[in-house]
């Protein structure tokens, strides 16, 4: 299946909103003292519709067995669905084979993975793709500031390890990752350029083709933090340009505790085993091992396996949807939030202010009023967003703000709930008396 096929056209129906949202249980209930709940946090971790529910409980309750070890039916059931979500997952994001697909616990720790075996390669096996893994003393790791921690902590832990240097891409007042410097920051020292598509705090779509094109230029590899914008089907593996691609379940209407790393086949290949236990050996000898073939070689005793048919669950449902029809949506609820947001006076918003290269996550801060406080305020109206930093303390103070409030919109918000949002954000103004 080709990534068009799995994306949808642009010519494809409007998304049916209000159909959608009755796929979504939760979002029936109210919140503190019969509000209705208003659901603005999807950036932070998404809802879970219908579909994806009735998996789980279909499999814990009809198919449930460990996977690859049972010769029995259900163990050959819960292998084939474990594994045919591995097969969804990898058109999803157009990769050119399942194996190379991992599943990890969370894009965490698909960072983590990659940073582990780029840490304990060795010489003289593998050939020139593992050479490329290899790291040292005088090499350079490149990053941007407006990372998330996840893409920050463990190539400053890598670093620590190896000797090698940390680097980065600064940011622009408005958002914008500042690539002045790109060229003389991407040199033959550079090893690994690490960079989100999309910030978990602006929502600013980063220029990844461009800067990996630039990046393999010199042999670097490139990692790519895509956490924020799989969700919202904009992750083509092909079109990227990267070399690892990481993305967690959560966020796209799918389980917890599931995520994803995408690797080329011929690094994960090189790479060595991240974990080691059951199902990752090919022998074991009381003295040495060998390593199964990716993507099993990182996939550790037993795995998430309901959580990954879930996953792929979700993705069924996102592709069902429509994503083309989910992303007019999306950016059509941004220029609201954006418009309505702008005429408040006294809030900023942080990031660009209009709806282009930018996903649905709005963080701002509000003069005189702690980002805390405005959550509060909104909670009591129903209004579920995030305050605090985002894990992005670094873009924070790049930024010249300690912390921040983000409202996030996905495929089953509204315009009313917009509209509360900024009337919520009045009613904090008024209350704290900076109306």
């Amino acid at each position: 299946m080709s990534s068009t096929d799995v994306r949808g056209s642009a010519a494809e129906k409007a998304l049916d909103v209000e159909r959608v949202r009755k796929d979504f249980p939760i979002l029936d209930r109210t919140v503190r003292g019969g509000r209705p709940l208003i659901y603005l946090d999807s950036a932070n971790t998404s809802q879970k519709p219908r579909q994806v529910i009735y998996t789980l409980d279909d499999f814990y309750s009809q198919h449930n067995a460990n996977i690859h070890r049972a010769t029995h039916e259900l163990g050959e059931e819960a292998t084939e669905a474990y594994e045919g979500a591995r097969i969804t997952v990898a058109r999803f994001i157009g990769a050119a084979d399942e194996t190379e697909v991992v599943f990890t616990k969370n894009v965490s720790e698909a960072i983590n993975l990659v940073a582990y075996s780029i840490g304990n390669a060795t010489a003289g096996a593998g050939g020139s793709a593992a050479e490329r893994l290899r790291l040292a003393a005088g090499d350079e790791i490149l990053i941007t500031e407006l990372e998330h921690h996840s893409n920050i902590v463990p190539w400053q832990l890598l670093c620590e390890r190896t000797g090698a240097t940390l680097r980065w891409l600064g940011v622009t007042p408005d958002g914008r990752l500042d690539l002045s410097g790109l060229d003389e920051l991407i040199n033959p020292r550079t090893r690994l350029v690490a960079l989100a598509h999309q910030s978990n705090v602006l929502g600013t779509i980063n220029p990844v083709a461009d800067v990996a094109a630039r990046a393999h230029a010199v042999g670097a590899l490139v990692l790519v933090d895509a956490a924020q914008s799989a969700p919202h089907g904009l992750v083509d593996v092909t079109a990227l340009g990267a070399d690892f691609v990481g993305f967690t379940s959560h966020k796209m209407c799918g389980p917890t505790g599931i995520g994803v790393l995408w690797a080329r086949r011929d690094l994960l290949e090189r790479m060595p085993p991240f974990l080691g236990g059951g199902e990752m050996i090919e022998t074991v000898w009381m003295e040495r091992a060998t390593f199964a073939p990716p993507p099993h070689r990182f996939e550790a005793g037993t795995m998430p396996i309901a959580q990954a048919v879930g996953l792929g669950a979700a993705v069924d449902y996102l592709t069902e949807a429509g994503l083309a029809a989910v992303r007019a949506h999306e950016q059509d609820l941004l220029r609201h939030a954006l418009s309505a947001l702008g005429e408040i006076e006294g809030l900023r918003i942080l990031g660009p202010t209009e709806a282009v290269d930018r996903g649905g996550a709005i963080s701002f801060v509000l003069a005189g009023i702690h980002p805390h406080d405005v959550s509060q305020v909104l909670d009591d109206r129903g209004v579920a967003v995030r305050a605090g930093h985002h894990c992005a303390w670094p873009l924070h103070r790049a930024l010249g703000v300690q912390a921040s409030t983000r409202a996030s919109v996905y495929l089953y918000n509204t315009h009313d709930e917009i509209a509360a949002l900024t009337d919520g954000i009045r009613q904090a103004q008024k209350f704290f008396g900076t109306a």
